[in-house]
């Protein structure tokens, strides 16, 4: 892979070390002979697995007392229903930001009374809404805080008068959170936190159990918290992979390390697209994200797309097409992408922009 650099947005770049400790998991699990792909979720060796992946979610997000983390099948997706199921009684508000945002809603209007109090629909979701109030009688506000299609990010914790639900799918882990301020943060691992296959959910467990509705046993993140995410057999290979993550991310320093490394890497690729005259960002300034980075060719250059998709490639550049709903290109700079990597696909667009000058 040293000549490829991956750029995908799921699922995405991972640590070499995570790589490396999962094939050796899967020759043989903690010294157990037998395969981690074969290894009973009831043993002692996978239950502390359990446990450590647990307090390293603790440690690396500074997460209070009173919050519990439970690990669950079915993607970010099904959390959409989760967060409905579980909280939603009379009205809930969501921040339209945009596709993922908007189907997290869905789920929920499919339940009861769900709006949007604000949307930034109307320019394409290439911008977060701003100066919207958020109204004191819902049950909860939902935010997505990364639009992996549209570059667009919150990049601060709000302030919330009712319990505040976030979707943090792709970009957890790569900045401090003031988790105290969630009721609910949950996303899928396949970003920033492990291989595809499992859900996270960090829940403040007093604000269960307040919806009147008959809640499914699978879909009442009580069981989930009880039962130690092993009500049903866990996503034991994605689990494993995201407790290795974990532990390269505190290798690297935690997450305020991860976050300055990060803001760099978005910053270097962001200052080559404003200043190539043959690309241009598509997310209004302020609110570009730091995990991926979306560009279009420039006004007068659109013709080259093709060719730039053909040309990157050929420089080893993997994933970097945009997402069939806004073509262009999109950059994911997860964690574990790398200052290097983000510098090789800088040099492409240089040497692109010197061939058609």
């Amino acid at each position: 892979m040293s000549n490829k650099h991956v750029f995908n947005a799921g699922p995405c770049l991972l640590p070499q070390e995570v790589y490396d400790r999962s094939i050796e998991a899967i020759r043989d699990f903690k010294g157990t002979g037998v395969s981690l792909l074969s290894i009973s979720h009831r043993t002692k060796e996978w239950q502390d697995s359990m446990d450590e992946c647990r307090a390293l979610w603790k440690e690396l997000l500074n997460i209070p007392d009173g919050y519990e983390v439970v690990f669950l099948g079915g993607g970010a997706s099904l959390q959409f229903l989760y967060v409905a199921m579980n909280y939603l009684e009379h009205k809930a508000g969501y921040l339209e930001t945009g596709v993922w945002a908007k189907k997290a809603l869905k789920e929920a209007q499919g339940l009861g009374n769900a709006y949007a109090v604000a949307s930034s629909a109307d320019r394409n979701y290439c911008y977060i809404p701003k100066g919207y109030d958020i109204p004191a009688d819902l049950d909860y506000f939902h935010i997505t805080t990364n639009n992996t299609i549209y570059g667009t990010e919150i990049k601060h914790d709000i302030d919330s008068p009712v319990p505040l639900i976030a979707d943090m799918s792709s970009d957890i882990l790569s900045r401090p959170v003031d988790v105290s301020k969630y009721a609910l943060i949950y996303g899928g691992a396949q970003k920033n936190a492990g291989s595809a296959g499992c859900a996270f959910a960090i829940i403040r467990k007093d604000l269960l159990g307040r919806v009147t509705r008959y809640l499914p046993t699978m879909l009442d993140y009580r069981t989930h918290i009880d039962k130690e995410s092993m009500f049903n057999t866990p996503p034991v290979f994605s689990i494993f992979t995201m407790i290795e993550t974990l532990k390269w991310i505190k290798a690297q320093g935690g997450v305020e390390a991860i976050h300055a490394q990060d803001e760099k890497k978005a910053a270097t690729l962001y200052a080559e697209i404003d200043r190539n005259p043959l690309f241009v960002g598509t997310a209004d300034a302020e609110d570009r994200s730091i995990m991926n980075i979306c560009f279009v060719m420039a006004p007068g250059y659109e013709a080259l797309q093709d060719e730039f998709l053909a040309f990157s490639k050929s420089c080893g550049m993997v994933g970097i097409k945009g997402h069939r709903s806004v073509g262009g290109f999109r950059a994911s700079v997860y964690n574990a992408a790398s200052q290097e990597d983000v510098e090789a696909l800088v040099a492409c667009m240089k040497e692109f922009e010197a061939q058609h000058k």
